[in-house]
């Protein structure tokens, strides 16, 4: 080492995730990037005066974790309001909406579950009579469809019936009258439009006391997969020290032009210290519980027979072109169908297209479809804990919508490990909570329809946060492990990820965050 390290981490149990190296005591970082790893003997050669130096206490240090799906900026918008995500039946939500606050005369709420409703369609008159005059606007937890009442559409002077470019509705009755259930963004986008919006100061508040949390649980990045707010993320970063870093993968929406895609590709790049710009975002498919999942054959209720893309092959061209431009490319793909589509296309990219594409969420994927990740070099990018929407019993929407077969094709983790492909993990906040322990032990024990299926090893899921993360992600090389070189972003538990229990990781202290060699979290 040429120069004193600004940072030295010791008396730390370190789990490197370096082939070269797993395990050491002490590290020591310098200018963001990790500069020696070593044992207690080699700090004192190492100390410099200016030199911080934190003492673990026989802490467990990792690579810091990733959050591999995520939205920390773009959900200040999607989780305001009431939270409703503790409701678990029709009284219990009309109960919530009854006490719920204002936000300029609106009631807005998010996290609604479709179980809530209890098999009946999503109807505004399930509790028109409890909100009175008040417009409303309730999100549903899958952030893909929401119900509004007949005030707030009136706002949004939405009388019937809408055409989108997009796979998208206004869901009407027999006689045409908006049932005040919203399916997909261009249909929530009507009314989202007139509702109010949290100020500028407001925002910038909420997204630093955000991200400052999500350092607490033990991220130490997240790739956003929408655009999230340059301005605002911009001002934050120059002001102070974000907590996370952010990858941002601003959406290609059906409908795309020329200048549009050429827009996206010059959008590559752009950022500041700890966020940038770097890849896209599509949609092949909505949600199960939506109806909007591209399934091979229609769920119980004869829906998912269509993308979200209304021509696919408009996507196949949109990836081709982006992916010859040398941009990255992630697919919200939930259905077989979808995900089947996402690996054609791919297919179709021939030489260079390995490790440059991934699928998002996979929900329910056949056999047949699990070995061509790995063939192809298409990262999957799952989210253990939206298993917990789910029951075991099969009586859930999600599961009665799949039926028994697929059903039992959920959340294939543990399958996709074996046959070799790249497993990223994440959260989907707002979806699911952020808490980054609990990404790592649903890895392990997955709930509800999933949970007959084996989960990960202690060891895949802290992967899946960390190497198989910066697999996904294109930066391997720098981040992932502990090494020399690598980037300075670590984590330190109160026990080992990987050994603890699962259920008493969840609660584990989080020690130290670090993230480009800044201490971003101290925990007791």
């Amino acid at each position: 080492m040429t120069a004193a390290p600004d940072l030295v981490l010791t008396g730390a149990r370190v789990r490197t995730l370096d082939p070269a190296r797993p395990f050491a005591t002490a590290v020591a970082v310098r200018d963001g990037v990790i500069a020696a790893v070593g044992d207690e003997g080699d700090v004192p050669g190492w100390r410099g005066p200016g030199t911080e130096v934190v003492a673990l206490d026989g802490a467990h240090l990792v690579p810091g974790l990733v959050d591999a799906h995520s939205h920390p900026v773009w959900g200040l918008d999607m989780a305001t309001g009431t939270d409703l995500s503790g409701v678990t039946d029709l009284a219990g939500l009309r109960a919530a909406l009854a006490g719920a606050g204002r936000v300029d005369g609106w009631v807005i709420g998010y996290g609604l579950d479709h179980n809530a409703f209890e098999g009946r369609p999503v109807h505004h008159d399930l509790v028109a009579d409890v909100l009175g005059d008040a417009p409303a606007f309730l999100r549903l937890y899958d952030g893909h469809s929401a119900l509004v009442t007949g005030p707030a559409l009136a706002a949004a002077e939405v009388a019937g019936p809408r055409v989108f470019a997009q796979r998208a509705q206004v869901v009407c009755d027999g006689a045409g009258r908006p049932t005040g259930h919203l399916v997909e963004h261009a249909a929530m986008e009507l009314v989202e439009r007139v509702m109010p919006r949290p100020s500028y100061a407001a925002r910038r508040a909420r997204l630093v006391e955000l991200l400052g949390a999500m350092a607490a649980t033990g991220l130490t990045g997240a790739h956003v997969m929408d655009a999230g707010d340059a301005e605002l993320v911009g001002a934050v970063a120059r002001e102070t020290v974000l907590p996370l870093r952010l990858r941002f993968a601003p959406w290609c929406m059906p409908g795309v032009d020329e200048a549009g895609l050429a827009e996206l590709v010059a959008a590559q790049g752009r950022g500041g210290r700890h966020w940038v710009v770097d890849g896209v975002k599509f949609f092949m498919d909505g949600t199960v519980e939506g109806g909007t999942a591209w399934l091979e054959h229609a769920d119980c209720h004869g829906q998912g027979t269509a993308a979200f893309w209304p021509d696919p092959q408009a996507y196949a061209a949109a990836v081709r072109a982006l992916h010859a431009a040398g941009v990255r490319t992630a697919t919200h793909a939930i259905g077989d169908a979808a995900v089947r589509h996402v690996l054609d296309v791919v297919a179709g990219l021939g030489e260079g297209a390995a490790g440059r594409h991934r699928v998002e969420h996979i929900e329910t994927a056949p056999d047949d479809l699990l070995p061509r990740f790995a063939e192809l070099g298409v990262a999957a990018s799952m989210q253990p804990p939206h298993t917990a929407y789910t029951r075991a019993d099969g009586t859930d929407e999600w599961s009665r919508r799949l039926g028994a077969d697929r059903a039992a094709h959920a959340w294939r983790l543990r399958d996709l490990r074996d046959a070799g492909a790249t497993v990223a993990l994440g959260s989907d906040w707002p979806i699911a909570h952020y808490d980054v322990r609990t990404v790592l032990a649903t890895a392990r024990a997955p709930r509800g329809a999933a949970s007959a299926r084996s989960g990960l090893t202690g060891l895949e899921a802290l992967e899946g946060c960390t190497s198989h993360a910066a697999r996904a992600a294109g930066e391997a090389e720098v981040a992932g492990r502990i090494a020399p070189g690598y980037r300075a972003d670590l984590t330190a538990f109160a026990v080992d990820p990987v050994s603890a229990p699962a259920d008493e990781l969840t609660e584990a202290p989080v020690r130290v965050t670090v993230t480009g060699g800044y201490v971003v979290h101290r925990g007791e």
